[in-house]
């Protein structure tokens, strides 16, 4: 397997906008293998849009890859969103990594009344990421569903990449068979190894029947981490709103000097996975450079030749 890491926002933790697109240039500059941006509609927290920031990052870079951890499905119209990532992916030269999800059942967007109910995302969501794919592979498309009614369309360009990969995230029974049936690859949330281990394996079982096949390769875990210790100021509060509670923070997230971050991502590579979103617990613009160059100095060369 091939380890590769990225960088992921949670949300938008920089004091201005230049202060983000130094922290781009940063992680170009260095080894890191991707930026990832998670997505979400409604918050009381900066976040920026997805589909946006994947369009701003495929003009401003020219080696790092990028992509949405994970743009939850039922809130996009599947052939804006197929557009989108078509066009994103044509002009950045390939390097667009997309995520799919169906979101929360208590997602703030359900109030909003425009996308159904939240007991409808999953069969929503696949719909549409059948949807998805034809679009980028097929001349015309023409589909009856019970979301979708699409007659004789179709987009160009198509992605550069052929096929376009479609990883899918979450961790239930239904993502679990989602990926099987759909995905290309797939990439957990906070988790433990163990649950992490439990999901690749469900998902190979799962495969055995489809009659599918997932690269080996394709299986990515998301890991907060910060290098310090658990005493620096402030640490605590944010670990526990990744983790849920300062117990599972400790037990989940890597915090230490490389040796120890690395320790817990090799934790995660032996429960199969091997591609990883490094999402820095730093606030401030100058803690978040500070964090990332030292994860591309002290651990990206070692992970990488693993």
């Amino acid at each position: 397997m091939s380890v590769r890491i990225g960088i992921g926002l949670a949300g938008y933790p920089f004091s201005e906008p230049r202060a983000y697109w130094r922290w781009v240039e940063l992680c170009e500059k260095t080894a890191l293998d991707s930026i990832w941006q998670t997505d979400r509609m409604l918050s009381e927290q900066p976040f920026l849009e997805s589909m946006a920031a994947m369009a701003a990052l495929a003009g401003a870079t020219e080696r790092i890859k990028f992509g949405m951890n994970a743009i939850v499905v039922p809130f996009r119209d599947p052939l804006l969103l197929a557009k989108q990532c078509a066009t994103i992916d044509y002009l950045s030269g390939g390097r667009l990594l997309p995520v799919f999800g169906v979101g929360r059942d208590s997602a703030p967007e359900w109030r909003t009344e425009s996308y159904g109910k939240p007991a409808q995302r999953g069969r929503r969501a696949d719909e549409a990421l059948a949807l998805l794919q034809r679009l980028w592979t097929e001349e015309r498309v023409s589909f009856e569903g019970e979301f979708y009614r699409y007659r004789d369309v179709s987009i160009a360009p198509r992605p550069r990449q052929s096929p376009l990969t479609c990883w899918i995230g979450g961790a239930s029974d239904a993502a679990v068979r989602r990926t099987a049936r759909l995905g290309t690859g797939w990439l957990g949330g906070t988790q433990s190894p163990a649950e992490v281990r439990a999901v690749i394996e469900g998902i190979r079982k799962e495969l055995t029947a489809t009659g599918r096949r997932i690269d080996p390769d394709h299986y990515g875990a998301s890991v907060a981490f910060h290098f310090g210790s658990w005493d620096d100021p402030g640490l605590e509060r944010l670990a526990s709103a990744r983790a849920g509670s300062a117990e599972q923070a400790r037990a989940l997230l890597a915090v230490g000097d490389a040796r120890a971050i690395l320790d817990r991502l090799r934790e995660y590579r032996d429960a199969g996975a091997s591609k990883f979103v490094l999402l820095p617990l730093a606030r401030g613009d100058a803690a978040l450079l500070e964090q990332t160059r030292r994860l591309a100095a002290e651990v990206i060369p070692e992970a990488h030749a693993w």
